[in-house]
């Protein structure tokens, strides 16, 4: 089985957020960067599919060079080889344009299944796995926490309120994981497994190498775009409700705060 699994680099989710002079975007210096944690379940699923089929794992993703710590780590994880789509246009390229790239590296691995985290944990837009479905043509099964193959056809467990619906379809499909690290527990990357890693190939891809004109993903193509970021407000102090009242006193105060000052009742 072939398997492309589409990842992208993020912020630790510990890292401290602090927003650029331009308002449009945030300080990367002094960022630590990992895989996306969604991206992670997706490279753990194909892992899994390819250690009950065979095949084979390629890891696709995009950005400046430092992006490349986040192949070789998805490599040391067990992935086969990996494909980064590096070229200036990506810089001021906007969504829409990002994912047709990965969607075109992707297309050119010749892969039956496609994976990728359903959210990415910096913007959490959630739109990359219908994005590139489209643009492939193919079925999307989204936000799985389960996934088996039987080499033909994929079928999925995803939540919804109250319970699980089961989805399947035929091969190529591309499925988006979600769920969460107690379900998927995605492996480290052992010392062998860096050492390996180190030997296995990473193809460069420019958008010409991809069929794609670097004239479409300038920023006067932009379809989409970032006008303004700011932190979320600080928030208020708690408020303890106590004024020497008893008990019955106390929740009396309580519901007349809530009904008449909150409103929420």
């Amino acid at each position: 089985m072939n398997i492309v699994v589409i990842i992208k680099q993020t912020p630790d989710t510990e890292s401290v957020i602090r927003i650029a002079p331009d308002n449009k975007s945030i300080v990367t210096e002094g960022l630590k960067w990992i895989i996306n944690p969604y991206d992670e379940f997706a490279i753990e699923a194909a892992l899994r599919l390819k250690s009950k089929h065979g095949g084979n794992v390629t890891v696709v993703t995009y950005g400046p060079p430092r992006v490349v710590e986040a192949l070789r780590t998805a490599l040391a994880m067990g992935a086969d080889d990996a494909v980064h789509v590096d070229d200036p246009a990506m810089k001021t390229a906007d969504f829409l344009r990002v994912t047709r790239a990965l969607a075109a590296a992707a297309k050119e691995c010749d892969p039956e299944i496609i994976l990728m985290g359903s959210r990415a944990v910096d913007y959490d837009q959630g739109q990359r796995g219908a994005i590139v479905a489209e643009m492939l043509g193919w079925p999307h099964l989204p936000l799985a926490v389960s996934l088996e193959s039987d080499g033909k056809v994929v079928t999925i467990e995803r939540p919804i309120e109250g319970g699980k619906v089961t989805l399947e379809s035929p091969l190529p499909v591309l499925v988006t994981l979600g769920g969460s690290h107690a379900i998927w527990n995605p492996r480290y990357a052992s010392l062998p497994g860096i050492m390996k890693a180190k030997k296995k190939p990473l193809k460069a891809r420019k958008l010409t190498d991809l069929g794609l004109d670097p004239a479409d993903f300038g920023p006067e193509t932009a379809r989409i775009r970032i006008t303004s970021l700011e932190m979320p407000p600080q928030r208020a102090a708690g408020r303890m409700i106590d004024d020497g009242l008893d008990t019955e006193g106390k929740a009396r105060e309580l519901v007349r705060v809530l009904h008449e000052e909150a409103r929420v009742i």
